[in-house]
């Protein structure tokens, strides 16, 4: 399910409790753990369940953060990475969450300007602390 947010016009969003974070994987345990977590944060959560949905999503919703699982059906996270830089004037801060332990995989995404690498499995509280590090 896609959470849809509606603010009304003119509305000024409020300090973290309002950051939007778009999380995009295809697996649904580490969706509904990821979320659950953010939340009780205090942020709004957006899911996108593949790459093409997440790309949809980070387009038309605008998120202030993109939780972005590299391997996914569809549009890899690397795809998914290579066309919000590419057409996005300012970069949305982006981080990159993968199973995969190639060193390769990790340059080719530093390369891309991805703010963050973890792989996985990551306690929470590394993920938590990257998060409100970069929206701050």
């Amino acid at each position: 399910m896609v959470e849809e947010l509606k603010e009304p016009s003119g509305a000024k969003r409020s300090a973290a409790a309002s950051k939007r974070i778009l999380l995009v994987d295809d697996d649904a345990e580490i969706i509904e753990s990821l979320r659950f977590a953010l939340e009780a944060k205090g942020y709004d959560v957006l899911v996108a369940r593949d790459g093409n949905q997440g790309l949809a999503l980070a387009e038309r919703e605008d998120p202030d953060l993109v939780i972005l699982d590299m391997m996914m059906p569809k549009r890899s996270g690397f795809l998914v990475l290579e066309k919000l830089r590419r057409t996005r004037p300012i970069p949305m801060r982006v981080i990159m969450i993968t199973a995969n332990e190639g060193s390769r995989h990790k340059a080719y995404a530093e390369m891309l300007g991805v703010d963050d690498y973890i792989r996985k499995p990551f306690p929470m509280d590394r993920l938590i602390e990257s998060v409100a590090r970069l929206l701050s």
